[in-house]
This record gives C-alpha cells, structure tokens and sequence, in this order.
C-alpha cells in the first residue's frame, strides 16, 4: 500500500501529541488563546477533549485501517497546517504552537510542510483504501503481513519518521529561534 509507512508515523505523532497535550494543556491553550482572543483558562478543557480526540484517532487509524480513518487522519494534519500557516500570517511571533505540549516549539513554514506532507500521505492511503479491488486488511497487522519482512522494516521505517519529525518540529525548531535571537542581539 503506497505510503503506508508515513501514514503509520502520521498515526503514531497523533498518539504522541495527543496524550502529551491532554497531559499538558496549557501550551496548546494559550497558542490557540490568542489565536482566538480567549483566555488560556477558557481553553484548557477544549484542548484536553481534542486532544483525547487526537489521540484516539491515531490509535484507531493505527490499528485498524480504513479509508474513513485516514481521510480524518489527513484532515487533522491539513487542519494542523492550516493552523500553523494562520498563526504565521497573523503576525508576531507565536512562541509556541503547542504541538508536543511543549513552551518551547515555535511555529515554522517547515512545521507546516511537514503538516501538508503527512496529510497527503494520509489521503493517498484513503485513497488506495477506498479504491482496493480487495477487501482491505481488517487490522495494520494484515497489511504489514504481505510486506517484506513482516512489516518489521516498515514499523522501523515509520518509528523513525515519526522520531524525526518530532526532532524537526521540536529542537530543529528551537535551534532556529535561538539563532534568530542571537543574530538579532548581534545587531
């Protein structure tokens, strides 16, 4: 199935970033605070039942693909995008977007390529779902079966992608503030 190992990194940073923001609300809360004009105490509760949302969504789509979970599974990264690319355009900087209920991830045109990128790999696997001539696997074991290795390279394929882009989403992200801040200081 074409894409399928992004989709499954897509899956597995919606998982992450789920139950870190239900964890950790206030990040999110005060990014989208802002954003909308509401106090971050107002938000808490809302991030926390999206967040949940978020979570269980990659889960679901994780264990058991559907075109109908992966057609979610895109919307949520292109909504993502979508709110990266607005917090952006808005002006000022937005010290963090929240994203891994982390205070320190900023909000970058590379955050939102990423976004775009892992939506697109979910709307191809809708796609390649919803377009089978075959019933699709009842479970992502059944299609990691017909792939080399028993899928064992692809779940590795897709561990690390997700690693990465959290990685790049996250301390590449902070890296570039801190050079803008010292190039700034410089001048």
């Amino acid at each position: 199935m074409a894409l399928f190992g992004p989709y499954l990194a897509a899956c597995l940073l919606l998982v992450a970033a789920g139950g870190a923001k239900a964890l950790r609300p206030d990040d999110t809360a005060r990014a989208l605070g802002a954003l909308v004009a509401v106090g971050m105490a107002r938000m808490r509760p809302w991030v926390r039942v999206g967040a949940c949302a978020e979570a269980l969504l990659g889960l679901g789509a994780l264990l058991v693909p559907s075109a109908v979970l992966a057609v979610a599974v895109a919307a949520s990264f292109a909504g993502f995008g979508a709110f990266v690319a607005y917090a952006r355009r808005r002006g000022g900087a937005l010290a963090s977007c929240g994203c891994f209920a982390s205070p320190d991830t900023p909000a970058t045109r590379l955050h939102v390529l990423v976004d775009l990128g892992l939506a697109g790999s979910a709307a191809v696997v809708a796609a390649g779902l919803a377009g089978a001539a075959s019933p699709a696997p009842r479970s992502t074991l059944g299609v990691l079966a017909g792939q080399p290795g028993h899928g064992g390279p692809l779940v590795l394929a897709a561990v690390v992608c997700a690693w990465l882009v959290f990685h790049v989403l996250s301390t590449l992200a902070r890296a570039q503030a801190a050079r803008h801040l010292v190039e700034d200081a410089g001048r």
